[in-house]
C-alpha cells in the first residue's frame, strides 16, 4: 500500500494551483497567446506602453520609422552614392584619355601675381585636409563591409572601423568651423554676373578657341562654392545633430538627419572630384596658385583675365 509521508506540502501545492485558476481573468489568457496576429498589428502601429524610464521615447516598444529608414539607406542612398562617385571617375578618367591637361596658350612670364593669401591657403588646406579624412572615414563606415571586411579580416576591420568612426565624430565639429570661415571670407567673391553666364555658354573654355574672360572667380568656381555652401551646411548640420545626441533627439529625428547627412556628403565627394581634377591634374598652373600663394601673369590673363586687369590697374595707379 502506498504511503504519502508529506501531505501537507501536497495539500499546499494544490490550493495554490486552484487558486491560480480561480483568479484567472480573461485579459490573462490573452498575454498567453501574446505572439498572434493581433499583438504584432500593435506592434506595427508603434503603441506606446508604460515604463519606469522617463525618455521621450521610453514607452515605445518598436519604431516602425525604422524600417522607412532602412529602406532609403540601402535601396537608395547607398547604391546612387556608388553611381555617382564611380561614374563621376570614370568620365574624369575619359576626359583626360580624350583632351588631356589645359596647357598655358603663351610662356610663362616669370612675373609673378598674389593670388591667395596665407589665411586663405591655410583654411583651404585645412578644410581639404579634414574633407578626405571625413569622406575616406564615411564612405569606409558605408561602404567597407561590403569589401574591406573580408580583405582585412574581422579583428584588422574591426579595429579600423573603430578609427573611422572616432576620426569622423571628432574631426567633423573642425570641419565645421573651418568651412564656415572660408564661406564667410570667400562669399565676396562668388556672387554671379553676366560673365560667368557667357563662361558657361563657351563650356568654361572647352567650345571655341578663345578663353572665356572671368573675374576673381570663374562660373565653375563658383558653383563649387555655392554648393559646398549650401550641402555643406546641411551636411555639417545633420552631422551635429548625429554627433551630439545629448539635446533629446528622438530616433525619427536621428534617421533624417543620417539620410541627409549620408545623401549630402555622397554629392559633395562625387563633385570634389571634378574640383580636384580641374585644380591639379587638369590645368597647368593651377594648383601653384593654391601651394604658394602666387600665379604667373600668363595664367591671370588666361583663366581669369578680368581680375589680372583689375590687379594691374590698382598697381599702376599706386
Amino acid at each position: 500500500m502506498l504511503r504519502i509521508k508529506w501531505p501537507s506540502q501536497i495539500l499546499l501545492v494544490l490550493a495554490l494551483i486552484f487558486s491560480g485558476f480561480a483568479n484567472a481573468t480573461p485579459s490573462d489568457a490573452k498575454v498567453a497567446g501574446f505572439a498572434g496576429a493581433d499583438y504584432w498589428q500593435v506592434v506595427k502601429k508603434g503603441d506606446t506602453g508604460r515604463t519606469q524610464d522617463q525618455g521621450a521615447e521610453a514607452g515605445q516598444l518598436i519604431n516602425v520609422k525604422g524600417e522607412e529608414w532602412r529602406y532609403w539607406r540601402n535601396q537608395w542612398i547607398t547604391p546612387a552614392g556608388a553611381y555617382a562617385i564611380g561614374g563621376t571617375l570614370a568620365l574624369l578618367a575619359i576626359f583626360y584619355l580624350l583632351v588631356g591637361q589645359k596647357k598655358l596658350d603663351h610662356p610663362r612670364t616669370g612675373n609673378l601675381i598674389e593670388r591667395w593669401k596665407r589665411l586663405d591657403r591655410a583654411n583651404h588646406w585645412t578644410v581639404a585636409v579634414l574633407f578626405i579624412i571625413l569622406a575616406v572615414s564615411g564612405l569606409s563606415i558605408l561602404y567597407g563591409k561590403f569589401f574591406l571586411r573580408t580583405a582585412l579580416g574581422d579583428s584588422l576591420w574591426a579595429n579600423y572601423i573603430m578609427l573611422c568612426k572616432l576620426a569622423h565624430n571628432y574631426l567633423g565639429p573642425l570641419f565645421v568651423i573651418g568651412l564656415l570661415f572660408m564661406i564667410v571670407r570667400w562669399i565676396k567673391h562668388n556672387f554671379f554676373n553676366r560673365t560667368d553666364l557667357m563662361w558657361f555658354l563657351k563650356g568654361g573654355g572647352i567650345i571655341g578657341k578663345a578663353h572665356p574672360s572671368a573675374g576673381y572667380m570663374n562660373g565653375g568656381e563658383k558653383v563649387w562654392f555655392w554648393l559646398l555652401t549650401i550641402v555643406g551646411i546641411i551636411v555639417c548640420a545633420s552631422g551635429l545633430v548625429l554627433d551630439f545626441q545629448n539635446f533629446g533627439q528622438v530616433r525619427e529625428t536621428m534617421q533624417i538627419a543620417n539620410l541627409l547627412h549620408a545623401a549630402g556628403s555622397l554629392i559633395l565627394i562625387a563633385a570634389s572630384f571634378g574640383h580636384i581634377y580641374i585644380g591639379t591634374i587638369g590645368t597647368e598652373g593651377a594648383l601653384e596658385g593654391m601651394k604658394t600663394g602666387y600665379v604667373d601673369e600668363t595664367w591671370a590673363k588666361q583663366h581669369h583675365d578680368l581680375w589680372y586687369e583689375e590687379v594691374k590697374g590698382k598697381s599702376s595707379n599706386d
